[in-house]
Order: structure tokens, then C-alpha cells, then sequence
């Protein structure tokens, strides 16, 4: 069914472009801000600046995509970075806490001079 829209719509293309080009026998001579386009027809004049247009607007989104692709992964390896920062925290935290308690619970082991030996007999 893609096939057949697409090959629909290069044919539309393609017959409204031969229209444009065929029947603008015209030949008006187009004066720009800094430049002056020599005479020619205006269908041509007309298509030309479809695709200029067309190559223009694609540049530029491509290079806005690019800027907000790259903002985006940097907002959220940010995140993820704070995430692992909070991890960590928790897990030192609770090391911290393990090696207190571990401390605190261990019996002592008891000096050389007041370890009792039984009599030998």
C-alpha cells in the first residue's frame, strides 16, 4: 500500500510540476534585496526556489535536532548522574553504619598479661 501511495504521489509531483513549467510562458525578471535573477520562465524560477527552500529547511532542522538531541542526553545523563551520586551515598552510609555496629558488637580480644592459664600438673 506504501508502494502505491508513493508512486501516486512522485506521478502528482510530476504532472503538477509540468503543469507549473509549461504553462508560465512568462518571462518576468525577479529583483531581490541583492541580487537580480535574469529573466526566465517562471515555473523554473518557481521550482527553483521549492527546492532551495526545501534543501534550507532541511539543513537547518537537522542541525536544530542535533542541539536538542544534545540537550536532552545531557539532561538526563545529569540525572542518571545524581541517581549514582545518591546510591553511593546510601551505600557508604550504610558501610558506615555496618562497621560501627560491627565494632560495637565483636568481643574484645583479651591482652597477652591477662590471658589466665590452667596449672600444669
Amino acid at each position: 500500500m506504501r508502494f502505491i501511495f508513493l508512486i501516486l504521489l512522485i506521478a502528482l509531483f510530476g504532472y503538477s510540476l509540468a503543469l507549473v513549467v509549461y504553462n508560465h510562458a512568462s518571462n518576468p525578471q525577479v529583483e531581490l534585496v541583492f541580487a537580480t535573477v535574469p529573466a526566465m520562465n517562471l515555473g523554473i524560477l518557481l521550482v527553483i526556489t521549492l527546492i532551495l527552500g526545501i534543501v534550507t529547511g532541511l539543513l537547518l532542522g537537522v542541525l536544530v535536532f542535533r542541539v536538542v538531541q544534545t540537550r536532552w542526553e545531557i539532561g538526563r545523563l545529569n540525572k542518571e548522574l545524581e541517581l549514582v551520586r545518591a546510591r553511593h551515598i546510601q551505600a557508604a552510609a550504610a558501610a558506615a553504619a555496618a562497621t560501627a555496629t560491627a565494632a560495637n558488637t565483636t568481643p574484645s580480644t583479651p591482652k597477652p598479661d591477662e590471658i589466665h592459664t590452667p596449672p600444669v600438673m
